[in-house]
């Protein structure tokens, strides 16, 4: 199967589950500025260490064609060089969900001219009325499933036993239950990220943490 070692004894076969988006933030918050060029196969390899490195599954929500032109186009370009890196590379998608959210500030503003009788034209109150009635709803992009479907996977794959040792580059909480479950599969597994976390630190074999510098030779 190619994870023979010479002994004989099989070594440890590892698989990556990156959360994209909280691995790319965890990273922003520590200087990591740029991580376009970070070389996920180098890393891979280096999260793995003596295990045999099988795969790096990448998720992260889809950006829209018909949404922001500029990082639809940024996204395209990342993942076609993420997966020209290497065939153990794959990419798994979510999708973003546009929902509207309250704008706090034009809502004050909005009270301040209504409580406000005189010191202003008339003129510049009705344009600063409309400019925040325009703005009471402001767009948020919310990515949804890519957690399930990262869950999914890690506690699919280790039931058909294709991994001994899971590396979940993430610190979020939501992967607790499942964390559990494949633990209780007598599988190792690491979150690591940039981040703390606590609950996921809990249930994991071990939480790495990233510090600045760590990923200087994976570039």
């Amino acid at each position: 199967m190619g994870w023979v070692v010479a002994s004989g004894r099989p070594r440890d076969r590892a698989v990556l589950f990156i959360d994209g988006n909280n691995w790319y933030h965890g990273l922003e918050r520590i200087g990591e500025t740029g991580q376009r060029r970070l070389n996920y196969a180098k890393l891979s390899l280096k999260l793995c260490g003596p295990r045999d490195w099988v795969a790096t599954r990448y998720y992260v929500g889809r950006l829209s064609q018909t949404g922001n032109a500029r990082l639809y186009a940024e996204q395209r370009s990342f993942v076609d060089d993420l997966l020209k890196t290497d065939k153990r590379i794959t990419v798994h998608f979510g999708r973003i969900e546009q929902h509207p959210t309250e704008n706090l500030l034009a809502e004050r503003i909005l009270t301040y001219l209504a409580d406000l009788r005189t010191g202003i034209e008339a003129s510049v109150r009705h344009r600063l009325q409309a400019m925040a009635e325009t703005h009471r709803k402001l767009p948020t992009y919310v990515e949804k499933a890519t957690d399930v479907h990262l869950a999914t996977d890690v506690v699919g794959m280790a039931l058909k036993n294709e991994y001994d040792a899971a590396y979940i580059l993430s610190a979020d909480g939501d992967y607790t239950p499942a964390v559990e479950l494949v633990r209780r599969q007598q599988k190792t597994v690491y979150a690591v990220s940039a981040q703390p976390g606590a609950e996921l630190a809990k249930v994991v074999t071990k939480f790495l943490r990233i510090q600045p510098g760590w990923l200087d030779d994976c570039y």
